[in-house]
């Protein structure tokens, strides 16, 4: 079962009707024994770095998470989801899960349109048999973004993709049994769902 954890912030249906458009049933919950007990772990998000950490600490939902993801369960961070599996966020100076090591960083050229929003190419940086969950997506393909801070990682191998806006920034990341995105696979049509299909089909989902 896919299970997409519920925290109060994010476009969770929207998610959900993704997984279901590929023909997986997806719950949305905030229940830790359903969490734990799911096969594939989601974590979406939409909003502030601090009110997402404020949120998932009030539904003691942090070191449920860390459990998942210790125990090696697939897991898919989806644009906040992403940003929160690092130390530490520039945006309300703000400690995340502290899972990955790296900060997340503002966009700080004043010539930039902030939020970063709408359709911007991914380049890959994938290698070897993690490459299956782009099958089928080209490399510089376009995906749906909307965000006004980045991911920096310390260990540049988990980079899984990269995109340009007016610098190369961090959009996915792979490491172990955590796959996670700045860009929004369920607004990106074919592209999106495609990726979302392969990472099931990956995981043995």
């Amino acid at each position: 079962m896919v299970t997409i954890i519920d925290y109060g912030m994010g476009n969770l249906r929207s998610v959900q009707k993704a997984f279901e458009f590929i023909g997986k049933n997806a719950i949305i919950t905030s229940d830790k024994k359903k969490i734990l007990h799911s096969s594939l772990v989601v974590l979406p998000g939409v909003g502030s770095f601090s009110a997402a950490m404020k949120n998932l600490k009030k539904l003691n939902l942090l070191e449920t998470i860390k459990k998942i993801i210790a125990d090696g369960k697939p897991f898919l961070g989806l644009c906040l989801g992403l940003q929160l599996l690092f130390e530490k966020s520039e945006e309300g100076n703000c400690k995340g899960l502290g899972i990955l090591k790296g900060k997340v960083k503002k966009f700080d050229d004043p010539l930039l349109k902030i939020p970063h929003m709408g359709w911007n190419n991914i380049r890959l940086k994938v290698k070897g048999e993690r490459l299956k969950i782009f099958k089928d997506i080209p490399d510089n393909s376009y995906f749906y973004f909307v965000h006004s801070y980045y991911v920096k990682p310390e260990d540049k191998k988990i980079i899984a993709t990269t995109t340009d806006y007016g610098i190369n920034f961090t959009s996915s990341i792979f490491y172990k049994n955590i796959f996670a995105t700045q860009f929004h696979p369920e607004k990106s049509q074919k592209n999106g769902l495609k990726l979302l299909k392969n990472y099931v089909d990956y995981t043995g989902n």
